[in-house]
């Protein structure tokens, strides 16, 4: 980007220009303009067609920005760029007229312009338009970053997403991804006969996850309002209600950190389906995943951060418990160990502890800080424990945990899911729990959701419930280092203007 200086220098000159067009009775800022062709039709339509040095006949009408622009006396060249796609229009002294090609002198790099003319295709094989008409759509009346340094401060880049769609083409390929992953995850669940719902996004009480909310005051109804981190709860309902399976895709929001992987505010596939348990949603996440690096264009081998996954092999499993023996070399390490010598584990290994923790909080601490970002392949880490899961039905076969899992790939979580808890008086007793923890200073920790409780006392069906998290996903399937370039506008510090 300039400095301030050259920048502002360059910007009085643009409005310098801008009040010569004006005095010209030329509107800067016009209402609408007629294409025929967008660039990328005008590219499938005839890149192929024309050979170098042919021209068309046909006369087109099409629009851009001017992302570049080259002045040889006569005769000038611009490249228009729009939605992802580049042109060539070439403005010549004969097809445009004298007056004509003076006053489009007076156009800069960025700004919105409209031409008319023949398709071409230059001797050095460009497509192009021959413009016989320029029509100014829109002045910009700030420079773009150098054709050659370009934008790279991801803060900038950040802030002023519309400036990075409009120089760097990764930022508008990370867009189109994506939609393609929305897209295809709503139509994976649709074909799979989910019913797609929305639920509240202000919630009387924060539930449904272990996490810290953002409340609000509703003035009209005069209570506290919490913004959603989870849809969970309010859909089990629905299946209480009879529903077979449903799902949401939706922005959820936890007044938490913010790090190369999470953001206050992101979107979330949550779903449940009734008389499936967890292992039924493995295949359900498998199969989604899938379908999104499909529709994503990127293949199911892929590369991300380094690391090659590959999302057709076999997917791995194993219990966290296991992973943590396997990571910090304790093969004998049990939940029914006492919980001092677990304590004394996690201060050998260097993890920090807090005193109200038991066995299951403290193995999944060592979990991860230890062994998470070790599992490259895609993994479903199973049986997390009770401590840690307040919403997931008792394993089966183990009273220490539930039928949870996560899935991880390249060291990070994309989906948790568990076979749901249905027993009221055991969930309020979890509650009760975790009302106790928020109580003694756990800001993340749940409270007791009467409404919800009501809901399973009226009888909640076998059931197992899935949540993706969308950005990562995208993070994955663009390769993207940060959530920041997944998310179009992510929550940054104020900006001092």
């Amino acid at each position: 980007m300039p400095d301030d200086e050259d920048r502002s220098a360059v910007e009085q000159a643009r409005r310098v220009k801008l009040a010569r067009l004006r005095a010209a009775g030329i509107d800067a800022f016009p209402v609408g303009f007629r294409r025929t062709h967008t660039l990328a039709e005008l590219r499938r339509g005839w890149d192929a067609q024309l050979g170098q040095g042919e021209e068309s006949g046909d006369v087109v009408r099409a629009a851009g920005r001017i992302v570049l622009r080259r002045d040889m006396g006569r005769l000038a060249f611009w490249t228009l760029r729009h939605d992802g796609h580049e042109l060539q229009v070439m403005l010549a002294v004969g097809a445009l007229g004298a007056d004509q090609f003076e006053v489009v002198g007076d156009l800069d790099t960025g700004d919105w312009v409209g031409v008319q003319g023949p398709v071409i295709k230059t001797k050095r094989g460009e497509l192009s338009v021959k413009a016989t008409e320029v029509y100014l759509l829109g002045k910009s009346l700030r420079p773009l970053p150098d054709k050659w340094k370009g934008l790279t401060d991801v803060e900038v880049r950040s802030r002023q997403r519309e400036l990075d769609l409009a120089v760097n083409p990764a930022a508008m390929r990370a867009m189109r991804v994506r939609s393609q992953v929305v897209r295809s995850l709503r139509e994976s669940m649709l074909a799979r006969e989910f019913l797609e719902v929305e639920t509240p996004i202000l919630n009387p009480v924060p539930g449904g996850a272990l996490a810290r909310p953002f409340v609000t005051h509703h003035n009209a109804l005069d209570t506290d309002l919490y913004l959603r981190v989870a849809s969970e709860l309010y859909l089990k309902r629905l299946l209480a209600g009879g529903v077979d399976r449903v799902f949401e895709l939706g922005r959820m929001f936890r007044n938490e950190g913010i790090d190369s992987t999470h953001n206050t505010e992101f979107t979330m596939l949550e779903s449940n389906s009734a008389f499936q348990d967890y292992r039924d949603m493995m295949e359900l996440a498998r199969g989604v995943i899938q379908e999104a690096a499909d529709a994503a264009g990127v293949g199911r081998r892929l590369s991300y951060r380094g690391h090659e996954i590959d999302l057709d092999g076999g997917w791995s499993e194993l219990t966290l418990l296991d992973a943590v023996r396997e990571a910090i070399g304790q093969p004998d390490l049990a939940y029914d160990w006492p919980l001092n010598r677990v304590r004394e584990l996690c201060d050998k290994h260097e993890v920090a502890t807090e005193p109200g923790w038991g066995t299951g909080k403290l193995v999944l601490e060592l979990y991860e800080k230890h062994a998470e970002h070790r599992l490259t392949g895609p993994t479903f880490v199973t049986d997390y424990p009770v401590e840690v899961s307040p919403l997931a039905h008792p394993h089966r076969d183990d009273p220490f945990v539930t039928e949870r899992f996560e899935l991880i790939i390249g060291g990070r979580e994309y989906a948790n899911c568990f076979s749901e808890l249905t027993d009221p008086d055991e969930q309020r007793a979890r509650f009760e729990e975790q009302a106790l923890a928020k109580a003694g200073g756990d800001e993340e920790a749940m409270v007791v959701d009467e409404a919800y409780l009501r809901a399973l006392e009226l009888g909640l069906p076998p059931n197992a419930g899935l949540g993706i998290g969308v950005d990562r996903l995208v993070m994955l399937l663009a390769d993207l280092s940060s959530i920041r370039e997944a998310l179009l506008f992510p929550q940054l510090r104020p900006e001092e203007m």
